[in-house]
């Protein structure tokens, strides 16, 4: 049994890559390419795999554009429920107003 680092996790990563572009496959690698010892350790190490291979160095982080987006939604959502509330407690007023005349 291999003992494992993150570094050592990278570098498989980086290898299989490299050895995937050398036969002409334009991939990522993916985790049926490793044996599901060194899947464990790189996930260990790495968090889940897309992390992994941004971690490494082969994919692009995400953006934050997502996060924002999702954000915004969240904002929206809070004032639509703001505004639909103040719309039924007005409207709940006004039925009062006209029981009371």
């Amino acid at each position: 049994m291999e003992k494992y680092t993150k570094e050592k996790a990278i570098l498989l990563l980086q290898e299989k890559a490299h050895a995937l572009g050398e036969t002409g496959e334009q991939r990522f690698p993916k985790r049926s390419d490793f044996s599901d010892e060194e899947v464990n350790a790189i996930k260990a190490f790495l968090g889940p795999w897309p992390r992994a291979l941004e971690t490494a160095g082969l994919k692009e982080k995400r953006g934050t554009d997502r996060l924002d987006r999702n954000r915004e939604k969240r904002i929206l959502a809070k004032r639509r429920r703001r505004e639909a509330e103040k719309a039924r407690k007005k409207e709940t007023s006004n039925e009062k107003e006209k029981e009371e005349v």
